[in-house]
């Protein structure tokens, strides 16, 4: 069980796991000479549009122009990426005579910076890049790639795994390369202390969502289930604080490691509640982690029988004194509540009549394949149907 105290979240820290990690309260000051370290020149900022005209944009570009650096702004990323936006950002990287990307802000940020990067400085198809694939060869390789969260929730900052929509298809897909690897994930609290009450929620259940599927991948990996139990520790603890006090700086510090760990820790997998929520996104441009969050409960009770011994260490994760399965999903649900989660998808607007179209699709995504339970297409329509009546 996480017993770090306040203080000792927001001591600076720099970790060099899996990449390299600059933790801290105040740490985007260091962003320009970083840049400089790394002899980069014109850094190519890619943030999603509702951050555009957010303060952190002004305020990395001014530290960036304080150590000698140009840098440009590509801000058309939708909530939900699509592989359009993809195109028109990599145009821009070429056209502005960029050496390197920032990625700043949250989920669909970090996807659509990442997903740039790709196909930036090369002519091959972006959906070469799909994850269930083998990777394409690349000559020359990536441009440096830093990341920089703005929300406590994706944990995307630290691989090269990027979500985007097909829009002719209407679903999502993971991309990746295994040779790109960020050059700096940079966390920075103080970067989240403005996000919204509902984003802070948001983003903060899809970080439990991340840590709880990742744990209850099967198979040995006790590095990544070591990563999710921690993750759940602090996000679980923290998460509520954030949420009703935002300008708690530990409890953002203490969100932002969790989020990262829940992330890294997802390499494992994910399950079916990714698996739903990546094609309702697709379909429906919902935020993923409210998304993420109204599915949760629904697939918990079809999961975790059978689980228990998984139950067990996550409820002693989370400080709990009752390890069963109900009392379980019941705390999951309790603390949904109290960061306000509406307890339907039909209350963001998913109608009742997709069920069978998303679960069709649902079960083509990665994320359904590492599932702890099999399902079929009927079980996931009917997980689906569920959470949008009434998960909870």
């Amino acid at each position: 069980m996480q017993t770090n105290t306040e203080a000792e979240i927001l001591e600076p820290q720099d970790w060099s796991f899996p990449v390299p990690i600059a933790f801290g309260p105040g740490r985007l000051t260091e962003i320009g000479q970083r840049c400089r370290t790394m002899h980069l020149k014109n850094p190519l900022i890619v943030t999603d549009s509702g951050s555009r005209n957010l303060p952190f944009i002004g305020q990395l570009q001014s530290h960036l122009a304080e150590a000698g650096l140009s840098s440009g702004v590509f801000s058309d990323i939708s909530p939900n990426p699509r592989d359009d936006e993809i195109e028109t950002g990599r145009a821009s990287f070429r056209s502005g005579g960029h050496d390197a990307i920032i990625a700043i802000g949250g989920g669909s940020a970090m996807d659509g910076g990442k997903a740039i990067c790709l196909t930036a400085e090369n002519e091959i198809d972006l959906w070469a890049f799909e994850f269930e694939q083998a990777p394409p060869e690349i000559d020359g390789g990536f441009p440096a790639l830093i990341t920089i969260p703005t929300t406590a929730g994706t944990g995307a900052e630290t691989e090269s795994t990027a979500m985007v929509t097909h829009v002719e298809k209407g679903m999502k897909f993971c991309i990746w390369h295994p040779d790109l690897k960020p050059a700096l994930a940079l966390l920075d609290p103080e970067l989240t202390v403005g996000l919204p009450v509902n984003l802070t929620a948001w983003t903060g259940a899809d970080a439990l969502t991340h840590a709880i599927e990742a744990y209850c991948v099967p198979g040995f990996h006790p590095l990544c289930d070591g990563l999710a139990l921690e993750g759940l520790a602090l996000v679980s603890k923290w998460l509520p604080v954030a949420v009703r006090e935002p300008e708690n700086m530990a409890a953002r510090g203490g969100m932002l490691v969790g989020s990262c760990l829940a992330g890294i820790a997802f390499q494992k997998g994910l399950g079916l509640v990714h698996a739903i929520s990546h094609m309702v996104g697709a379909e429906y441009n919902t935020q993923h982690g409210l998304t993420n969050a109204i599915v949760l409960p629904v697939v918990l009770r079809f999961n975790l029988p059978g689980l228990e011994h998984k139950v067990k260490r996550m409820a002693d994760s989370m400080g709990l004194l009752d390890h069963g399965i109900d009392e379980f999903i019941t705390e999951i649900e309790r603390l949904l509540d109290e960061i306000g989660i509406p307890r339907s998808l039909d209350a963001i607007d998913v109608p009742q009549n997709c069920a069978q179209r998303i679960a069709e699709k649902a079960i083509l995504d990665s994320a359904a394949g590492t599932n702890p339970r099999a399902a079929s297409v009927e079980q996931i329509r009917e997980l689906t149907a569920t959470a949008i009546v009434k998960a909870r």
